[in-house]
């Protein structure tokens, strides 16, 4: 999954993309409202991560124009600001979920997961389709309740189909929310790796429909 950190402070900044990289989660980082403003804008992510004292345009500011422009990502806020009323605001302008500082990391991860799983219209931790299991919150993969060892790019891969179950992904999308910047994105890498898993996990798993991409089996044929 694609994530959008938008933080001002280094060090925070980078404990929280560790965090977030930690449980499968490929995060793109940014330090200032105006960046933050234009990526949300014009780039698909599957969840923002969002401080709202900013450099050269607060995040408050940042979401109202996000929502006001028909972006519906989730966007979890981060704030020192502690008041009710500053709660309220930011809910008001848009934010799916609000945490406080300071947290504890393992909140944020709970709440980030969370916010993914609702916004794909999936309430639990533990999806299943047809013989394929994932438990977002251990990150493990089980085929007809045997567990499967993945790697974490292997298992990025599952969650994605899974979060996306109800369509055929086409091969682009799948590259843009799986690789880094720094990471090759060519199609024949993904191939590769589709093809491990399917290995790993045997026929009737992930599906392939020609031309359009991939899919779980028993989902979205």
């Amino acid at each position: 999954m694609r994530v959008l950190l938008i933080e001002d402070d280094p060090r925070i900044g980078a404990d929280l993309a560790v965090a977030l990289e930690t449980v499968g989660y490929r995060v793109e980082r940014c330090a200032d409202g105006e960046e933050a403003w234009f990526l949300g804008d014009t780039e698909d992510y599957d969840l923002i991560v969002l401080d709202l004292g900013l450099p050269r345009l607060d995040g408050l500011t940042v979401l109202k124009r996000w929502r006001a422009n028909g972006r519906e990502m989730p966007v979890l806020v981060l704030t020192a600001r502690g008041t009710w009323s500053e709660r309220v605001e930011g809910i008001d302008a848009g934010a799916d979920d609000y945490l406080p500082k300071p947290f504890r990391m393992e909140e944020l991860v709970a709440r980030a997961r969370a916010l993914v799983r609702r916004s794909a219209g999936r309430g639990s931790a533990l999806q299943k389709v047809g013989d394929l299991s994932l438990d977002a919150n251990r990150m493990t993969v089980a085929v007809r309740g045997l567990p499967v060892a993945v790697t974490a790019l292997e298992y990025r891969l599952l969650a994605y189909l899974m979060l996306n179950r109800d369509r055929v992904v086409a091969p682009t999308e799948l590259l843009e929310h799986l690789y880094g910047d720094e990471d090759s994105r060519e199609a024949n890498a993904l191939e590769a790796l589709v093809a491990r898993l399917r290995r790993k996990l045997g026929a009737g798993i992930i599906g392939t429909r020609r031309g359009f991409g991939y899919y779980l089996e028993s989902a979205a044929a």
